[in-house]
């Protein structure tokens, strides 16, 4: 699993920001040498499940917490799909990555919705 190591490093850590920031730090490293559109789904998918762990214990309202979980797989995105796409199709990846990227965040907010109930269960 691609998303284990992320994974471990940002439970390590207590503040928000910085589990997002270790968790991309070591998905980079992990996929240096490429990813695979199924690798960049589940480390989205790790990535929610450690902030939407970490928002749920916050004080803040739902709206600002799917803001949350939403601008960090943004981050994970421009991050790191880029070497999801083989270099003889990168022309047409930079002609729909604002595309791709908007589908991804609408997925990645409509995914917060169902991933709450799961986390919540896991982490009692």
């Amino acid at each position: 699993m691609i998303s284990s190591a992320p994974t471990t490093i940002a439970a390590n850590l207590f503040d928000l920001p910085q589990k997002v920031r270790a968790f991309i730090g070591a998905s980079m490293s992990a996929a240096a040498g490429g990813l695979t559109v199924a690798g960049f789904a589940e480390l989205t998918i790790a990535l929610l499940r450690v902030v939407i762990h970490t928002a749920d214990s916050l004080p803040a309202g739902n709206a600002e917490k799917k803001a949350w979980c939403v601008q960090a797989v943004a981050d994970l995105f421009d991050a790191t799909a880029d070497g999801c796409v083989p270099l003889p199709l990168k022309p047409v990846w930079w002609a729909l990555r604002s595309t791709i990227r908007s589908l991804v965040l609408l997925a990645a907010g409509g995914a917060v919705e169902s991933l709450l109930p799961l986390v919540r269960m896991a982490s009692q």
